[in-house]
């Protein structure tokens, strides 16, 4: 099967993270004579160094003529002082906003090799944890109106609104409820219907769509409920879906439990055109360049890619056991604390499960 993938590595520890996603998806190619065509482009930071802009039209354009986007991670602390539209981060709400990526899955589930890397206690961990956080990610405060002005004291104010639509919120919840017929049909919408609008109507939006899925038992919750619900009891949850901002922050929560962050693959889709795969961690500009960064969340991603974006699901799962032998024979990046484990580099670790899919590829 021949795919364009459009290929953005980003800053940080992005082009190290990405090469190995890569690495792998050659080895995919190679046990399965598939051809992939990688089209590497611009985007945060790095683009803004060599072009002036955080998402060059170029890069922009070929997103959207490939068939996925696969990237790395975008930002860091040389970008720090760039008026809000340079800033790296821009190039990833422009290219979401263009795509019509409205709606990121993210996938949180421990991994028996990394059992004792989570902060839970064993007797939280028993009962389990696997659950998907959809996000709504073309809305809210992150694409709401902004400002900062002096108000009538002479005071420095700022501003950021928060504004969702009827048909913003019906689409993302369409997209949880169909997500979760195919996992254990349990729906928690998170919002702050207590004290946001924008939350009342996102409550009564959600409860008009789960008529419709008589099967699947639903339930509202607050977000700082879920908060502390994520830490008491994860194996309550199977689909959380809520809006910009609380996702970002449960779903950074949630993937802490598994051990680390550098282990939760996400993707990005909308109702047509290519979708985006990346990691949901950070740039991490801190470990870059000396190839201790984890890997993992980003061949999960590739992977993810290969399962819902081309229809490779044996591909898919092929990367995703190499995944858990690799952990399970007790190899793992720096930032995964478990005893006994065999510390290996970025490369390292893209090269161990590379071997693992020749073998499995071939049973």
């Amino acid at each position: 099967m021949n795919k364009k993938i459009a290929v953005i590595s980003g800053d940080g520890i992005g082009p190290e993270i990405v090469t190995e996603a890569v690495k792998v998806l050659t080895r995919i190619e190679e046990a399965f004579g598939h051809h992939f065509e990688y089209d590497f482009l611009l985007a945060g930071g790095s683009a803004f160094d060599q072009t002036g802009l955080p998402l060059p039209s170029e890069t922009l354009q070929h997103c959207k003529e490939a068939d996925s986007v696969l990237l790395g991670a975008v930002g860091g602390p040389k970008w720090d002082g760039l008026e809000k539209h340079l800033r790296p981060e821009r190039a990833l709400l422009d290219l979401r906003s263009a795509l019509g990526l409205y709606a990121n899955i993210r996938p949180v589930k421990l991994m028996s090799a990394l059992r004792s890397a989570s902060p839970l206690k064993s007797a939280i961990l028993e009962k389990g944890l696997d659950l998907v956080v959809v996000r709504e990610l073309i809305g809210g405060l992150y694409f709401g109106e902004r400002k900062t002005y002096v108000n009538s004291k002479g005071e420095t104010e700022a501003q950021d609104l928060l504004v969702y639509s009827e048909s913003e919120i019906r689409r993302i919840a369409e997209t949880a409820f169909r997500l979760a017929m195919q996992r254990r049909k349990i729906v928690t919408s998170v919002d702050k219907a207590n004290v946001l609008d924008s939350s009342r109507l996102w409550r009564r939006i959600m409860h008009q769509v789960k008529e419709k899925y008589p099967e699947v038992k639903y339930n509202d919750m607050l977000v700082d409920n879920c908060a502390m619900q994520l830490i008491h009891d994860p194996s309550q949850f199977d689909v959380i879906v809520t809006e910009n901002l609380f996702g970002d922050i449960l779903s950074d929560e949630a993937s802490m439990l598994t051990g680390s962050i550098g282990m939760i693959p996400s993707m990005s889709t909308g109702s047509e055109g290519p979708g985006l795969y990346e990691p949901i961690h950070g740039s991490a500009p801190d470990i870059a360049g000396q190839n201790i960064a984890n890997p993992v969340a980003t061949i999960l991603s590739a992977a993810m890619m290969l399962r819902f974006a081309f229809d490779m699901p044996r591909e898919s799962q092929i990367i995703e056991t190499a995944v858990e032998k690799v952990l399970g024979k007790g190899y793992a990046t720096a930032d995964i604390h478990i005893e006994g484990k065999t510390q290996v580099s970025c490369s390292h670790m893209g090269d161990l499960i590379c071997e693992e899919i020749t073998v499995l590829a071939k049973a």
